[in-house]
């Protein structure tokens, strides 16, 4: 009968583990794994917190602006896309400014007040509220807000912006600022 080169402890006469790792002991294996377990639940928790966790709400929805509602108290902002500053003018072709804030406002109240409004909220802004996808029965209010030329794509909806600029719909048929300078030129 052959006798194992490690004796009764699993250690080698030299004290070097099976991969030539040294062994400590079993006590420190245990904290070792504990530690491990414990960074990859911390990472899995920090990873929840930057993503938000996914859920929904429906119910009542009211406009705060061209591209955040008010659903169920909550504050959500649309996910996708970017619409005029409530205060934001533009210009049609004879040059007389046109509220665009105000009529995506306007625009968005208008879908919201057909019925129920359901949202799919993932991850958060850095003003905390939640990132949104939301439904008015079958369709998706970020990409008529676009598809309409109520607002402009913002990281999603190049499509219906495509098509909104092709119709001149909307802020497509008004000479316009984009939302982001207008906001970097006329901080609050």
């Amino acid at each position: 009968m052959r006798r194992s080169v490690f004796g009764r402890s699993g250690r080698s006469p030299s004290g070097q583990g099976p991969f030539g790792w040294r062994r400590v002991g079993r006590f420190t294996d245990f904290v070792v794994a504990l530690g491990l377990l414990g960074f990859i639940a911390l990472a899995g928790a920090v990873l929840q917190f930057r993503l938000g966790p996914a859920r929904s709400l429906s119910g009542p929805a009211q406009a705060i602006d061209g591209d955040s509602i008010r659903l169920l108290g909550e504050e959500l902002r649309l996910e996708g896309l970017d619409a005029p500053e409530y205060r934001q003018i533009c210009h049609d072709e004879a040059g007389r400014g046109v509220a665009c804030g105000q009529q995506a406002r306007r625009a968005l109240q208008g879908m919201l007040a057909q019925g129920q409004t359901r949202c799919e909220i993932g991850k958060s802004d850095r003003y905390g509220r939640g990132l949104a996808r939301c439904w008015q029965g079958a369709d998706e209010i970020n990409a008529w807000l676009v598809r309409e030329g109520h607002a402009v794509a913002y990281g999603g909806y190049a499509a219906e912006e495509a098509q909104a600029r092709a119709a001149r719909r909307g802020l497509w048929a008004l000479s316009f600022e984009r939302p982001e300078a207008w906001r970097r030129a006329h901080p609050r």
